[in-house]
């Protein structure tokens, strides 16, 4: 099963409303998604924490459902 770049935009989103959400197909099979994700719920979170909270917003489908997702995060100004 795979997920669509909508259906990973939506969690993000529900868990950051102010986010920006850029999501780009690695490969075409719904499979393989890079994130660019900018939000303000960041500020003073490490990197590592930043990736963790977007990936609790996917509510355990990483690794499942979602086999690939290269992530990127950035504090929003």
């Amino acid at each position: 099963m795979a997920m669509s770049a909508s259906e990973i935009e939506k969690l993000i989103r529900d868990a950051f409303p102010d986010a920006d959400i850029t999501i780009t197909a690695l490969a075409d099979d719904n499979d393989h998604w890079a994130a660019m994700v900018t939000s303000k719920a960041f500020k003073g979170k490490s990197r590592v924490q930043q990736h963790q909270m977007v990936y609790d917003a996917l509510k355990g489908r990483m690794g499942g459902v979602l086999h690939a997702l290269s992530l990127q995060t950035a504090v929003k100004d």
